[in-house]
């Protein structure tokens, strides 16, 4: 059995499991298993053993330093780590090396964790799968010949095989919540500025949000307990006291009024039976444990998407723009390509989608006047073939999680059972900004009141 985080941290605290023999098999199983699902883009070894051993010699000395001391985690090759290279998974920076860590990197180093490597992504986050690039894309350990999402393809991809038991996401327009669903793992993108993003590679400064992804929700508990908080180097970063994500994480649904945005997920761009049913059971389950469930009506999907996607590459072009006019064919042909569209968007086009961006989030708080969560699909299906997303999938397929990204409410994936030849389905809860911990404690009950977190790939570790 592969322990979860907490479950691995009370084995920590009790003696029970050696950090350093602990690390060294998580790294030698994902070294195994790497040909196959290509996850890692590197390893750190050497990293591994230093930040391992000083793991065992605080267990030995009675003085851990939390629940993440020892856990065997890896990061998504967009945050910056000090000496190591950051690549974003593209020829541009195949060779840099930045001075120092991410904020995130820093803060899981400095609760304990050790870090294994760094993980595939889609280019700078954006565009995937892409076969072109001096990386392979990731690929799903449920059947390998499978996409993951994206863009933390990575992450999703290692967690669910079992090799690391968190990592770190990002999410502009549904990055941690399409991998987590289609993987079959848990991810919560936090409330805008909850987290800091100081040293991670951007994509889109008014939508990027930094996040953890893990096995259950609990886990990711744990993780983004240790990324919250206030960081004055990041101007993104809400200053507001560091929140409480754990204490009330066993309180259960009673009396939370969840709001099922039906028509989402069955007119705008109707879902796979798999989803759907995935979708009824998290209703039916919070509903047997005290929650409200009602139906509540927001603007189209579409209008969300076209809101969304408009200033997502707008924002994403304003970052690369220096790039493009020197390194324009060291980007993949999938990345270079949605970049040259988003050079045709004009300020008025951008001026009004923001706009359309305000009046979306008024309609959205409005609702959440009677509701403490939403919930919807995370993605329209089971994972697909890995060569049946083309260049412009994503403007094309219908995107449940943007329209949150919008909003800057903290949204979760939890695995809602498995559809299709097995494949995990994944749904979404979405709750009022900086209520993470309610979002959280949903997520959690759902996962105690199921069995779908007994199951694992064939694969895993």
């Amino acid at each position: 059995m592969i322990p979860t985080i907490a479950e691995a941290a009370r084995q920590i605290a009790a003696k029970d499991i050696s950090p350093v023999e602990f690390m060294k098999d998580r790294l030698a199983k994902a070294e195994a298993l790497n040909p196959e699902i290509h996850a890692f883009i590197r390893f750190t070894p050497d990293v591994a053993m230093a930040q391992a051993k000083g793991a065992e010699a605080r267990q030995m000395a009675g003085t851990l330093k939390g629940p993440l001391d020892g856990i065997p985690i890896a990061h998504k090759d967009i945050y910056e780590t000090a000496g190591i290279p950051t690549t974003g998974h593209s020829r541009v920076l195949e060779h840099h090396v930045p001075k120092a860590d991410s904020a995130a990197v820093r803060a899981w180093a400095d609760a304990g964790a050790v870090m294994l490597g760094k993980l595939a992504t889609h280019e700078f986050a954006f565009g995937g799968p892409s076969f072109d690039l001096p990386w392979p894309p990731a690929r799903n350990p449920w059947d390998t010949a499978r996409f993951t999402a994206g863009s933390s393809s990575g992450t999703g991809a290692a967690v669910a095989a079992g090799v690391i038991l968190g990592g770190t996401g990002s999410d502009t327009g549904g990055s941690i919540r399409g991998p987590s669903a289609l993987c079959g793992i848990a991810g919560i993108k936090p409330t805008y500025g909850l987290c800091s993003r100081m040293g991670v590679l951007p994509l889109s400064h008014t939508l990027d949000t930094v996040g953890p992804m893990a096995w259950t929700v609990e886990d990711c508990a744990l993780l983004l307990q240790a990324l919250a908080g206030h960081d004055p180097a990041d101007p993104s970063s809400a200053n507001r006291p560091k929140p409480d994500l754990l204490s009330g994480l066993n309180g259960g649904v009673k009396g939370l009024r969840i709001g099922v945005i039906r028509h989402f997920h069955e007119q705008d761009w109707p879902v796979s039976a798999g989803v759907a049913a995935g979708i009824a059971d998290v209703a039916r389950v919070l509903q047997a444990q005290g929650a409200t469930v009602t139906e509540v009506t927001l603007p189209s999907l579409q209008d969300f998407n076209a809101a969304g996607w408009l200033i997502l590459a707008a924002d994403a072009f304003a970052v690369h723009e220096p790039w493009l006019r020197t390194k324009y064919r060291d980007y993949g042909e999938f990345l270079r390509e949605r970049l040259a569209l988003a050079s045709t968007i004009s300020a008025a086009d951008y001026v009004q989608a923001q706009r359309r961006r305000r009046e979306l989030n008024d309609a959205v708080a409005k609702v959440m006047e009677g509701c403490d969560l939403l919930l919807t699909a995370a993605q329209p299906s089971e994972a697909p073939l890995i060569t049946v997303p083309g260049k412009w999938t994503s403007f094309e397929v219908a995107n449940f999680t943007i329209p949150f990204n919008l909003t800057g409410q903290p949204a979760l994936t939890v695995c809602a059972g498995y559809g299709e030849g097995g494949l995990p389905v994944g749904a979404q809860l979405i709750g009022r900004p900086f209520e993470d911990a309610t979002v959280l404690r949903a997520g959690h009950a759902y996962e105690q009141a199921t069995t779908w977190r007994a199951r694992r790939p064939v694969m895993a570790g």
